[in-house]
């Protein structure tokens, strides 16, 4: 669904691309990752038409992005971190005009309006004035916004940041629910959310793919492995320490349970977001009254240090265009 061949883009001296090559197929799910100023944005400003490459070429459901620009216009949806959205317009007259920005035909466009506004949790708000929406739902409806006409790829530039725990939960189900129906490419710079809603990723650094991971890129499983070190979730509770860390230690995925002054300190073998609903649970059903809950291991940061090799603050890298 989606095919990069030597993608390079320079802006004067500095190149913020070099010679970048991946493929995705269709119904995938796969995370973008990299440091600030790796190329990320950069990639997908000319997946989505709004940037020209220098050198290379790419294919969007088998549309060129230079002989066909229009037609790949027509197949992606695209959310920016920052969507450009008119806040004197209600949710509903914002996504009516999007539809007709992108030829939506009349017939059949209030239905799948209402689909869209239904599954993006948009209902309750339909009616308010985008400005009026709290951060939650703007970013709900910048996500609104990019499905209408249906588009066969999604191209998501970090649709959780700024989202509370409630929120981040909601949009991952909502994203993990394209799988086999959309093609998406996702930009986060969550380590634990990128495992729990796509199934490979791309890794960028200085404008290359990192590593050894090839047009291929990686298993989103393997991240925490390749980023090293132990992962934990901390749990701080009020209540009997040891019935607690009892019914912790009975947890599909946890390999150890290190009771401390405030709670526990739960080591574990798989994904803490898959894991950490059961340990939350776990304590209350024990007769806790959890105070919080934080998950210690590798980061994000960890990984690129494997995989390049050097330090991420003393490194100089290409700036992307704003």
């Amino acid at each position: 669904m989606i095919e990069v061949a030597g993608l390079t883009r320079r802006f004067g001296s500095v190149t913020a691309l070099k010679d970048v090559s991946f493929t995705i197929a269709a119904g995938e799910v796969v995370g973008f990752l990299g440091p600030n100023g790796a190329g990320k944005s950069t990639t997908m400003k000319i997946l989505t038409g709004s940037l020209a490459p220098s050198a290379g070429t790419a294919l969007v459901a088998g549309y060129d992005i230079l002989d066909d620009p229009m037609a790949v216009r027509r197949r992606v949806g695209f959310m920016p971190e920052h969507v450009a959205l008119y806040p004197d317009q209600t949710v509903r007259d914002l996504l009516e005009y999007v539809a007709v920005l992108k030829g939506v035909p009349a017939a059949g466009r209030a239905d799948h309006l209402d689909s869209i506004v239904d599954l993006c949790g948009l209902r309750e708000v339909a009616g308010k004035l985008v400005g009026s929406l709290s951060h939650g739902y703007r970013k709900r409806a910048g996500l609104a916004q990019a499905l209408v006409g249906d588009p066969e790829v999604l191209i998501l530039d970090e649709p959780t940041s700024g989202l509370d725990p409630k929120q981040i939960v909601g949009l991952r189900e909502l994203i993990r629910g394209f799988r086999g129906i959309r093609t998406v490419l996702l930009s986060s710079h969550i380590l634990s959310e990128v495992e729990a809603v796509c199934s490979r990723v791309l890794i960028l650094d200085q404008g290359r793919l990192a590593g050894r991971q090839g047009a291929d890129g990686v298993e989103a499983a393997d991240l925490a492995r390749l980023a090293g070190g132990e992962r934990r979730v901390v749990l701080d509770w009020d209540g009997n320490r040891r019935e607690v860390a009892a019914a912790l230690a009975e947890v599909a995925g946890v390999d150890e349970v290190v009771v401390t002054d405030k709670g526990a300190e739960v080591l574990i073998a798989g994904n803490p977001v898959e894991i950490r609903p059961k340990l939350v649970e776990s304590v209350l059903e024990a007769g806790g009254q959890l105070q919080g809950v934080q998950d210690r291991g590798p980061t994000l940061e960890d990984l690129f240090l494997r995989l390049t090799g050097a330090d991420l603050e003393d490194r100089p890298r290409p700036e992307e265009e704003s």
